[in-house]
């Protein structure tokens, strides 16, 4: 397939706030370096529980500081009031961010399952009509082709996304999936039920194969057999392991432009060297190299 630039797509990047200096270093050098592709803006990432709060702010205030990318913070319904949630969003709104990433969250680690706070949001549509209130934010919202574990039934999470969308969400990023087919059929569901709100495929490049399936587990998201047996016997090959997560991740990028799919979210765990990569393949250049 030919790709001609009037067909490069849309990319975004998932960064979440480092813990360490040495992890702060890699995420500044991430997000220099995928900068000059011009994504349509940079998410940041929120603890569980509300946990990395402060991180969270510093790194989407660095980069409003010192970049010319649109920072797109999370925020979730664990852990807070509606009053302290609206405050959070209207000091982002005050340092200039006009996107948010609008989630349920999960339960705390110490929790079974997810309880809503008593005076809080409830759900993400909650939390998308509240801060639809607070300012004219672009909202992106969480997709699930695979369904969300707790979910009772695919309709039902089809639902909930469709309350999430009609709350005044302007676009649903995926969870990641590595079966092109299983998005696509996702898709078409979607527009089934009535959705016309883009739903962005969101790719995780693999760096580390056990901690991939640790991901898939706790998402619902399924590792296909075949996948399993390309990083069968890696787990000391870091440079190989490099290279086929480069082409699981090519391959799977390129089957979706040909589906139609403009637009990619990636998950780079603070890291540039694949996402970099996948979006050459997709024609998303630097413009200095002529694309």
């Amino acid at each position: 397939m030919n790709i001609k630039l009037e067909d490069k797509p849309a990319v975004s990047f998932e960064f979440f706030p480092p813990s360490t200096e040495k992890m702060e270093a890699t995420m500044w050098q991430s997000i220099d370096r995928l900068a000059v592709l011009e994504p349509s803006f940079v998410s940041v990432t929120y603890g569980a529980d509300g946990s990395t709060r402060e991180r969270t702010h510093d790194a989407v205030e660095r980069i409003i500081k010192e970049t010319d990318l649109t920072a797109a913070p999370h925020l979730t319904c664990v852990g807070a009031s509606r009053g302290e949630i609206d405050d959070i969003a209207r000091e982002y709104w005050d340092m200039g961010v006009r996107h948010l990433v609008a989630l349920r969250g999960d339960a705390p680690k110490d929790a079974d399952r997810y309880e809503p706070h008593p005076d809080g949001y409830a759900y993400a549509s909650d939390l998308v009509e509240g801060l639809r209130k607070v300012g004219d934010f672009e909202i992106s919202v969480a997709a699930y082709p695979e369904v969300h574990p707790e979910a009772p039934s695919a309709e039902f999470d089809l639902d909930n996304l469709k309350r999430k969308l009609d709350a005044g969400a302007t676009r649903a990023i995926t969870q990641f999936f590595f079966d092109a087919d299983v998005f696509l059929a996702f898709r078409d569901r979607c527009a089934a039920a009535g959705i016309d709100t883009p739903i962005v495929p969101g790719i995780l490049p693999i760096t580390r194969f056990p901690q991939l399936e640790s991901f898939a587990a706790a998402c619902g998201a399924s590792v296909p057999d075949w996948l399993r047996e390309w990083f069968d016997g890696l787990e000391d090959d870091a440079q190989t392991r490099q290279l086929i997560a480069a082409s699981v991740a090519i391959n799977q990028v390129r089957r979706l432009q040909a589906e139609g799919i403009s637009e990619f979210h990636f998950y780079t765990l603070n890291r540039s060297e694949l996402a970099f990569a996948i979006c050459h393949a997709l024609g998303v250049r630097p413009d200095h190299a002529g694309s």
